[in-house]
């Protein structure tokens, strides 16, 4: 969604300013996903070569850093945040 509107343009409200955000948040997860699905692939090809792990630790801790700031609250300190994080996380590998 361009920044920019002609002066007659309607702006958009802060709703549908949301939904629309919402909806790119939507699809780029489902983009996310694809490269991770693809960068699989090439890593089953070269199981030796760290540099695969490497990047989706760092796509992980990307995504850490989005969530953190989604969960994060008044009062609530960052390593609290954390540590909540990773105690989802190790509950969902154990499933």
């Amino acid at each position: 969604m361009s920044t920019k509107t002609k002066k007659n343009e309607k702006q958009p409200t802060a709703a549908e300013t949301y939904a629309a955000r919402k909806a790119d948040i939507a699809s780029l997860l489902d983009l996310i996903q694809q490269e991770i699905e693809a960068n699989a692939a090439e890593a089953a090809k070269d199981l030796g070569n760290w540099g695969y792990a490497g990047s989706l630790g760092h796509v992980r801790s990307e995504l850490k850093n989005i969530l953190s700031f989604l969960v994060l609250k008044d009062g609530q300190s960052e390593e609290a945040v954390d540590r909540m994080i990773e105690k989802h996380l190790d509950e969902m590998r154990d499933e």
